[in-house]
């Protein structure tokens, strides 16, 4: 992150515009590089004196003049001048010289993926249903019968037996997140999540007024006795990812969830269970819902596993526990999900185009794997088995995550540090996550391993001498 600030005396104005001025300045003189990482909002109303609403409303006035973008979880960047504002700083691919994508969690897509030509079937066959106008209706907040049936049995594949009863339909996995905690939680409350997770949590307790506390975790996920001993915090809920967990991509082996929900008995702990990325195993464990079927909330998503912009999740709740205060806290945030894209996943899921997408998906993750793989080398000292879209890259003595994160992107690759994951006051590990779904083609990939792996060759800066 660039220590970047800007110099307000003796200009005019409202001091937001300052900033954004002396921004576009420092850009457009070359003082600030494209893909650099500003200072977050606290830490540069800190620097100049200003408050942080002020600094809020200089970016917002320097993302609409094209000059930054922001990602949740990430940070804000400076842009490349090409860089279409809609999406995401860097765009991917956008030629040989532009910023490879690393950083960004998105579904590996391999060549000529079906996924859209099965959308335009389904929608041919929607136009020529009598049931289409219905789906222009007020629905019921948990979701049609229909699409909670569909979503039934979208989660058996994951080893969850739930009855439609159970499920609620969502608007992707986050929502499916916000409404699990908001059902489970009050502010103030204390969640126990894994020691680095899913930047979304962050962001959502944060704006829950949840306090996180960090589990400690191995290569095999949370520990069982770190856990015990977090629950003298006096939380009630877990939220963890036992399948290829983010960022670290750990699998639970079966041994550690049964010793894990030994633990949420004890304790009386509620588990909230994210599987976004456990169809791309080829076997899996049970699902801890399987283990603690009687406290356990679990999360099925079909963006990472379908389509991004096919926005449905699916969440089910323990048997007993009903549904109504669920379907409440859903309908609260988007009233219902949009009926007829849970029509279109709910068709792929009884039609069998979901069990193709996933398989497709899980093929061309485990081929960019195999490249990972080759291009990173010895670099990759842990690198997973099966099918993942994300690799955690430890980083060698002497790199801190946050200055490799800075060099490669000056060499053209983005990846994200440790820090954006991490839980509470903990130090960050040197690591980093580096993403293998983001570039539209594997030639891509290779370019963005490459440079990856020049940076780990080149070593970090030497530290100034200290006089």
């Amino acid at each position: 992150m660039t220590s970047w600030a800007p110099r307000l005396r003796g200009r005019d104005g409202p001091l937001y515009r300052v900033i954004a001025d002396e921004l576009a300045a420092d850009i457009e003189e070359g003082r600030l590089a494209p893909g650099t990482r500003l200072p977050t909002h606290r830490e540069l109303a800190e620097k100049v004196g200003v408050t942080v609403g002020t600094v809020t409303r200089a970016y917002a006035e320097a993302e609409r003049r094209g000059l930054i973008g922001g990602e949740v979880g990430r940070g804000t960047f400076v842009r490349h001048r090409d860089t279409p504002r809609h999406l995401p700083t860097p765009a991917p691919d956008m030629g040989d010289d532009a910023l490879v994508e690393l950083g960004l969690n998105w579904p590996a897509t391999p060549p000529g993926d079906p996924a859209g030509t099965a959308l335009r079937k389904t929608l041919d066959a929607l136009q020529r249903s009598p049931r289409l106008s219905e789906l222009l209706d007020y629905q019921p907040h948990a979701g049609l019968l229909a699409h909670r049936e569909a979503g039934a049995a979208w989660l058996s594949r994951f080893g969850v037996e739930a009855s439609p009863e159970q499920v609620v339909v969502c608007s992707g996995g986050q929502h499916a997140m916000e409404v699990a905690l908001t059902t489970l939680t009050r502010p103030g409350d204390t969640v126990l999540a894994e020691a680095l997770t899913y930047p979304g949590l962050k962001v959502l307790a944060n704006r829950l007024h949840l306090r996180l506390h960090g589990v400690a975790m191995d290569e095999q996920g949370l520990k069982p006795d770190a856990l015990e001993a977090a629950c003298r915090t006096g939380a009630k809920v877990l939220f963890c990812l036992p399948n290829l967990q983010n960022p670290t991509g750990a699998v639970m082996p079966e041994e550690r969830r049964r010793r894990i929900a030994t633990v949420v008995r004890k304790h009386g702990l509620t588990v909230v269970e994210d599987d976004a990325y456990g169809l791309l195993l080829d076997r899996r464990p049970p699902p801890l819902w399987a283990l603690v079927p009687e406290s356990c909330w679990f999360i099925g998503g079909v963006s990472k596993l379908l389509a991004p912009g096919l926005r449905i999740g699916y969440l089910a709740a323990p048997a007993g526990a009903g549904v109504a205060r669920l379907a409440e806290e859903a309908g609260l945030a988007v009233r219902m999900t949009p009926p007829l894209m849970a029509e279109v996943a709910a068709r792929w899921v009884e039609d069998g185009t979901a069990d193709e997408l996933v398989a497709r998906r899980r093929r061309e993750a485990q081929e960019r794997l195999e490249l990972a793989r080759e291009v990173l080398g010895d670099a990759l000292p842990k690198a997973p088995r099966g099918p993942t879209y994300h690799l955690w890259l430890p980083l060698p003595g002497g790199w801190r995550a946050e200055p490799f994160t800075a060099r490669a992107r000056r060499r053209g690759v983005s990846v994200t540090p440790a820090e954006v994951f991490t839980v509470g006051p903990a130090t960050a590990p040197a690591a980093v996550r580096v993403c293998l779904g983001a570039p539209r083609t594997r030639a891509s990939l290779e370019k963005g391993l490459r440079r990856l792996r020049e940076t780990l060759e080149g070593g970090p800066e030497p530290l100034a001498s200290i006089v």
